[in-house]
């Protein structure tokens, strides 16, 4: 995947594209490899990142959605059990089986949530993963050392999945090219094109050159997330919002705060939200908070109530208990919840929505990461229609995801290249000095930041740091010290002079900061 190279296709392409698709995160990918795997032509835009917003802040779960049971949104909850087995089968070296557990404070909680859980098994079926089952005071001691003991009565395990977000936007970029599509970052759309009140394609900018670009294209999405509003009124001036964005916080911790490999969920906590402790990548994710927002950011900062939220539970559920000084990072991203009179942002539909306006412009929001494979589907169906282009029928419910040749250990540090491991470790032998770390505190290698630059089409200290690897998250202030060691070897890559690395390193270490709990 090269960005040089995809935009001579751009400018070598004849005659208009099938589908023009704005928007790199979760579901312009998802759309992009199910356009480009069904033959159409593909151009996918994306103004900064492949999953820069939302699509790299999530609780970093492929799951059901339990509490959606207690809604009593079956139908979402079995289109996301379905979807949750196809990822594990797609992609199974980025999605893998978790155990949860559910701790029962009171003595009917055990009964209760067990019954509950038991449903989702059968609503699962032969996608399922393991079966739900009860445990003793003693069992929930055992897996979770570091639960708080007191009042406890036992708990219920279920499986769930967990994946690395990020990752998993890549690999679908790197799919979607592999099939013959044209995707892009750092590329905003700066205009639409029209024919008698017709969109027929977009003007795009590349975000490095300046350079302006006419894409001429029979079906234009708009799959910007919390942003779609903005792009629909590029389309029609008086067009409405249909998103009431929501914000939600995480928190990383050490491992050593929950050790082991199960996963704490608590079903109700004082917002009304589910609350979780997610072993990842050797740290503990503590999230998340459900926070109406009025204003998008591709930047969106935690709030402190929401912060104080957070502890205060870790706090509750944890023998010991978080202080600022061990957090590690802390993120927030926005969900593009679609807009309904409901009491709280808790209460929206976390269902996709297909608008298509009167100029042809198709707009796609809502959903999950989960469910990306199916909004995908349902967004080029109407492509399909509105561009006259063709029908023709998904492939994607048995499509392999780039990478998915090869699964390694879950310990490997290299197992969520999956199959592109092995070009990494090449990188490595051939120049022994880039098998060393970028820093001591995280487990990325100079070959893998130079594996991103050659072949993932990172552009910025912050693509690497952020979403390449996920240093970012993981350790904000050991990313910010392995930020000049990061420019430096993108620099040999993208020919960047002392200046332009500089920039680039106080660019990122400025952006890691907002990562850093202070207190």
């Amino acid at each position: 995947m090269n960005r040089e190279r995809l935009f001579s296709q751009l400018a070598s392409h004849s005659g208009p594209f099938d589908i023009a698709i704005i928007g790199g995160g979760a579901t312009g990918l998802g759309a992009a490899v199910d356009a480009a795997s069904r033959g159409h032509s593909v151009v996918l835009i994306e103004q900064s990142d492949f999953a820069k917003g939302t699509s790299s802040r999530s609780t970093k779960l492929v799951h059901g959605g339990v509490r959606y049971l207690k809604q009593g949104n079956v139908s979402l909850v079995l289109e996301a059990l379905r979807e949750r087995g196809l990822l594990c089968k797609n992609a199974p070296h980025l999605v893998h089986s978790l155990p949860f557990v559910i701790p029962s404070y009171h003595w009917w909680e055990g009964p209760f949530y067990g019954i509950g859980l038991k449903v989702y098994d059968t609503l699962a079926g032969q996608l399922g993963l393991e079966p739900s089952r009860y445990l003793s005071r003693e069992d929930m001691i055992a897996l979770l050392p570091t639960l708080e003991t007191e009042g406890l009565d036992g708990g219920v395990m279920y499986h769930d999945g967990q994946f690395d977000d990020a990752r998993l936007a890549i690999h679908l970029a790197r799919t979607a090219v592999n099939h013959g599509a044209v995707t892009l970052n750092h590329t905003r759309c700066c205009g639409m094109m029209k024919e008698n009140g017709h969109i027929i394609g977009v003007k795009a900018e590349c975000m490095e050159t300046g350079a302006q670009h006419e894409i001429r294209a029979r079906c234009v999405i708009n799959a910007t997330g919390v942003f779609v509003d903005d792009l629909r009124r590029m389309d029609d001036a008086k067009a409405e919002n249909i998103v009431a964005p929501s914000q939600g916080v995480h928190l990383v911790l050490p491992r050593e705060f929950l050790p082991g490999d199960s996963a704490i969920m608590i079903p109700k906590t004082d917002d009304g939200r589910v609350l979780f402790a997610v072993p990842w990548h050797g740290r503990v994710i503590i999230g998340t908070t459900d926070t109406p927002v009025h204003h998008t950011s591709l930047e969106p900062r935690p709030l402190p109530d929401e912060i104080e939220f957070l502890m205060k539970h870790a706090a509750r559920y944890l023998t010991r208990d978080p202080r600022p000084c061990d957090v590690l990072s802390i993120f927030a991203g926005l969900r593009p919840l679609v807009a309904a009179k409901a009491g709280s942002t808790a209460e929206l539909s976390r269902d996709h929505t297909i608008l298509v306006a009167d100029s042809g412009l198709i707009t796609i929001t809502g959903g999950k990461w989960t469910t990306y494979r199916r909004m995908a589907e349902d967004v080029i169906d109407h492509a399909e229609m509105v561009g006259g282009i063709g029908v023709k029928r998904c492939v994607t419910h048995d499509l392999m995801i780039h990478g998915s040749a090869t699964v390694l250990a879950k310990d490997d540090p290299l197992a969520v290249y999956g199959s592109d491991a092995s070009d990494i470790r090449a990188l490595a032998t051939y120049e022994p000095e880039w098998a060393g770390k970028v820093h001591p505190k995280l487990d990325l290698t100079c070959a893998e930041v130079i594996f991103h630059t050659r072949h993932e089409m990172a552009r910025t200290v912050g693509d690497v740091l952020a979403r390449r690897s996920r240093s970012l998250l993981l350790d904000a202030q050991a990313s910010m010290s392995a930020a000049p060691r990061v420019a430096a070897l993108i620099a040999t890559e993208l020919g960047w002079d002392a200046k332009t690395t500089a920039h680039q390193v106080e660019r990122y270490q400025h952006l890691a900061c907002g990562y850093i709990l202070e207190g």
